[in-house]
């Protein structure tokens, strides 16, 4: 006898994703308000090191803010500091730390677990929540242009092990997001400008418009202008909210469009072993994808040209050395593991519109690096 019952429901996802400043000062009421009303609600802090250096007053005003709303919250301890990067990814000792932090706090279901740093340490604590008591609140507070437009928006959590990236992890939503301009503030160079490659991605696969947005205001976000770099994140981080909530939220299948320019990139942060961050690494990766595109004759030189002098004005490099040789074709290898299932990688039909292949002619590849160094070592575009 062979007896079949099948299941079938739906969970609706719900959250918000906020955008304030000074959250923590006392006159600001919307990280207390995103709390549940129906009992006191208990807080374990969990802070990124490099966050708590840059803001020394941070902890403290943390501890003042819980003491002015203390008919609504308590700490369940001192803030736990974590480092920060991808170092906090790759040292399975540091999300155990957060796990053990539940159990000595008594930290259950009911209360929550906010997370303040970027967008490697709201991963990895992230994925310490998902897996504790099979789910606490997570409160996300990114710090980092990448973080507050892009990662800390989604529904991803993680940690690196095995030497791949992001091969422990859940599809976990937050209990909530906010966005705080002013972390932003500190931020160097690098950071500042890393997150932005994320926005170019979501452009030039979805909206043109945006990539002409951000061409035209390119000069301003080089210089570090703060207003329109606000209306970047939050253009940036609606688009791949709507983009979320679309067919394949958990990424059932192998289509991830908002991977484009990835494979290449997770590959390439691991080979650099990570001296080149995550939006420094998707900017190569979306060049290389762009002009294999080129090479494919589906965008015309003018085309590749706008791509590389956005970038180039940015003040990104498009070349790194780790390119060369077989191991990014391995990575190539890598990404399809990683999908569980067909190879499927975004290229571009057209500026504004992605278009998927299941294949790619590893020579084209070796073709396409060539270009980004002759991009990276002259000071000429693709057409000049």
């Amino acid at each position: 006898m062979n007896t079949i019952i099948q299941q079938k429901f739906a969970v609706p996802y719900q959250y918000p994703v906020c955008f304030s400043e000074a959250i923590f000062e006392t006159s600001n009421e919307q990280f207390v308000g995103l709390l549940g009303k129906d009992r006191l609600s208990k807080i374990l802090f969990v802070v990124d090191e490099g966050v708590a250096k840059e803001h020394p007053l941070l902890l403290d005003q943390i501890q003042a803010y819980s003491r002015a709303f203390s008919d609504r919250f308590i700490l369940a301890s001192d803030p736990i500091v974590v480092p920060g990067g991808e170092a906090s990814k790759n040292d399975e000792a540091i999300y155990k730390q957060i796990v053990e932090a539940t159990h000595l706090y008594g930290i259950d279901r009911h209360s929550y677990i906010a997370v303040i740093g970027g967008g490697a340490v709201i991963d990895m604590a992230g994925f310490a929540a998902a897996i504790s008591h099979r789910g606490i609140r997570l409160i996300r507070i990114p710090t980092t242009v990448l973080s507050q437009n892009d990662s800390a928006v989604g529904v991803k959590n993680s940690v690196n092990a095995y030497g791949k990236k992001n091969y422990l992890g859940t599809f976990t939503p937050p209990y909530a997001v906010l966005n705080d301009f002013n972390f932003l503030k500190t931020l160097d160079d690098r950071d500042w400008r890393s997150g932005i490659s994320e926005a170019i991605k979501v452009a030039l696969i979805k909206d043109l418009s945006f990539f002409t947005w951000m061409e035209g205001h390119a000069t301003a976000l080089a210089a570090r202008e703060m207003e329109p770099m606000k209306s970047l994140i939050i253009r940036c981080a609606q688009m791949h909210l709507d983009h979320i909530a679309g067919k394949d939220p958990f990424e059932f299948g192998s289509s991830r469009p908002l991977d484009f320019g990835h494979w290449a990139a997770h590959k390439l942060e691991h080979l650099s072993k990570f001296r080149i961050r995550h939006g420094e690494a998707v900017a190569i990766g979306i060049v290389l994808d762009s002009t294999y595109s080129f090479l494919k004759g589906w965008i015309s030189e003018e085309d590749l040209s706008r791509i590389v002098r956005l970038f180039k004005q940015l003040g990104f490099s498009l070349f790194a050395p780790e390119l060369a040789g077989e191991n990014l074709i391995k990575g190539l290898q890598e990404f399809q593991e990683h999908l569980g299932g067909q190879l499927t990688i975004m290229l571009l039909a057209q500026l504004g519109q992605g278009e998927e292949v299941h294949e790619m002619d590893h020579q084209l590849i070796y073709q396409a690096v060539d270009m980004l160094k002759d991009f990276q070592e002259k000071s000429t575009l693709v057409n000049s």
